[in-house]
């Protein structure tokens, strides 16, 4: 336990951070390990990726095995959707810049062996995809790369394997401390193993298969008392798979799930508010936190793997007490539900709907102009993102500078976040949530605390799209 603090305070000081001198945003290294063609599901959350392919750097797209894919693996589905991208390409130029040639995708498009899990590790055992995990991880670059694991993550178990046999130990544990897991679940027994032989390891997974008990499932599970719509099949025909291009129309129906695997990935896109380096700071990929979870309340899901009990702290799910806010038809625009939830889904959830209008719009930068497809507002704030106030001090925040590229208007919403902050007990806007200038009183402290305040601004275009700030206060005694 010691040991992997240290490696987290460590590489919190190291420079591995998302943003770069300035404000330019520091793209995130991403290579995907895929069980495709066991479930739609991964082809719907890679349609929605490459249409991220300009803010993620994506460094590599492994075929796997996986419990429901344990003896093949399906390199050609995954060129399939690129090839698609390939024709959408030169229209989603007109609205952003730094989208990909479909042939440099290509490229990265790797498989892993047809194996099932510890059978496809060992002596031998290499595949052109675990070589090439290690090809990337050696490159001279200071960035994290990030896996994220949709099937079965034993084509980086073997990477690990050959890493740890082909590598001195100061070697082994440089490259190691560049690695970010996120896992769907456990999809098959290669995850506990890599977790109990590489401890320092940063690795994000609702351990297990019992998919019910996993954060990522906040993605598409049904929520009583909340609309729903954005993921219904009639919102997802509407807004992605019909009228929208040949990218769109490669969006499967829904199987088992809408987009199990998106999770792993919405936190590297820079919207304002994900910082993935912090799981415990929350963002549209859900919220985690790091600690050994107990083995006694888990239980076995439907699949061939078997569970067993953590040896190390893994970041995985965290609880938010969340109370939505609703529009109001007369007075103040905003006001809370009546609807509160305290769970773990509710981490990624309570994003759900900007997630999903984000993806709209950029299924229709597929088709349409400039001029006739929505963009995202530009919060700016007056001051620093990062403040120290004292106990009992009255401070102000203020984002008049905010605009949006296309001229629509929009609104501004203020709170605390507790769960990401230090300082747990709720801290209220002084009268409304909803200015582009607000006013809290700092609490007192005995010893210095955080407050994250997440400003979120949202456009009037359609879809509506949002975009956020988040400001770390730090209150001192």
């Amino acid at each position: 336990m010691k040991v992997l603090i240290t490696f987290l305070l460590l590489f919190c000081a190291s420079g591995f951070l998302n943003v770069s001198s300035g404000n330019e945003i520091q793209k995130n290294q991403l290579i995907v390990l895929t069980d495709i063609e066991a479930d739609p599901d991964d082809t719907q959350s890679l349609v929605r990726l490459l249409l991220y392919s300009n803010e993620i750097d994506i460094k590599g797209l492994i075929a796997t095995t996986s419990c429901w894919h344990t003896d093949r693996v399906n390199p050609e589905s995954i060129k399939r959707i690129i090839n698609g991208y390939a024709k959408v390409r030169d229209n989603l130029l007109l609205h952003e810049k730094g989208f990909p040639e479909a042939e440099k995708l290509l490229q990265l498009v790797k498989s892993g062996l047809p194996l099932y899990g510890m059978s496809g590790v060992g002596e031998g055992k290499d595949s052109e995809g675990s070589d090439w995990i290690i090809k990337v991880l050696k490159e001279d670059d200071k960035r994290p790369l990030w896996i994220a694991v949709w099937g079965g993550v034993n084509t980086l178990a073997q990477a690990l394997f050959k890493i740890k046999n082909t590598h001195s130990q100061e070697d082994a544990d440089r490259l190691i401390r560049k690695l970010r897991v996120y896992t769907i679940s456990d999809q098959d027994d290669s995850g506990i193993w890599i977790r109990n032989n590489f401890p320092d390891l940063f690795y994000i997974v609702s351990p297990g298969d019992d998919y019910g008990a996993a954060t990522w499932t906040g993605i598409n599970s049904y929520i009583e008392g909340i609309d729903n719509t954005t993921i219904s099949n009639g919102w997802l025909a509407e807004n992605i798979q019909q009228n929208h291009g040949p990218l769109g129309a490669l969006y499967p129906d829904v199987s088992w799930g809408m987009e199990g695997d998106t999770p792993s990935f919405l936190s590297l896109i820079p919207n304002g508010l994900n910082n993935p380096e912090h799981p415990d700071w929350g963002g549209w990929g859900g919220r985690y936190e790091l600690y050994i979870p107990d083995f006694s309340k888990m239980k076995d899901g439907n699949s061939i793997v078997t569970i067993a009990p953590e040896t190390r702290p893994i970041w995985t799910n965290a609880y938010d007490n969340y109370i939505p806010y609703v529009k109001n038809e007369y007075g103040r625009t905003v006001k809370p539900d009546t609807n509160a939830f305290y769970d773990f889904k509710v981490t990624l959830w309570r994003w759900r709907d900007e997630i999903q209008n984000d993806f709209a719009a950029r299924m229709d930068w597929c088709v349409k102009s400039y001029a006739d497809a929505n963009h995202p507002p530009e919060p700016v704030l007056s001051h620093p993102d990062s403040i120290t106030v004292k106990s009992g001090v009255t401070f102000s925040l203020d984002a008049f500078k905010t605009y949006d590229p296309d001229g629509d208007s929009f609104s501004f919403l203020w709170f605390h976040y507790p769960e990401a902050s230090t300082y747990k007990t709720l801290i209220k806007v002084n009268g409304a949530e909803n200015s582009h200038n607000v006013v809290f009183t700092a609490p007192s402290v005995d010893k210095p605390e955080t407050a994250h305040i997440i400003l979120k601004v949202t456009d009037r275009g359609r879809p509506p799209l949002t975009r956020y700030k988040r400001i770390v206060v730090t209150i001192v005694p």
